[in-house]
């Protein structure tokens, strides 16, 4: 799938994307600034989640739960140092759960990604637009 969306038609996207045959592993990638963690909030708000979900930069991991009672797990690996730091904080033990896992920044942890996954990679255009492309 690809689309091309505004802001204002985030919540939407993030609905279309939800109704792909999407994996629990799911890899976000674009540059500082794409709308990776903005894309995510409007994922789970789709997902049910009430409480307000952040960028998890300096934890690394922030849990919420679903509508239907189940946790979700945002990552944001920008600051991670090391696969050994990730796998030290038992990150394979999230990624091996079965709950879904958004993944910011999953370059960083290259050998620890399982191999079912769904890739968005989103892309801010000029005219302030972005391109998201789902694998």
């Amino acid at each position: 799938m690809e689309i091309t969306f505004s802001l204002a038609e985030i919540d939407n996207t993030a609905k279309q994307v939800l109704g792909l045959n999407l994996k629990n592993i799911i890899l976000l990638h674009g540059s500082m600034g794409a709308g990776k963690t903005t894309f995510i909030k409007a994922l789970s708000k789709q997902f049910g989640v009430k409480d307000i979900t952040s960028s998890p930069t300096f934890s690394l991991v922030n849990e919420y739960e679903t509508g239907d009672g189940k946790p979700l797990y945002h990552f944001d690996l920008y600051r991670l140092n090391s696969e050994e730091e990730a796998y030290d904080m038992g990150i394979d033990e999230y990624f091996y759960s079965g709950y879904t896992c958004l993944i910011e920044w999953p370059e960083k942890t290259p050998n620890l990604i399982p191999l079912d996954h769904t890739t968005i990679t989103i892309k801010a255009l000029p005219n302030g637009q972005r391109h998201l492309i789902v694998k």
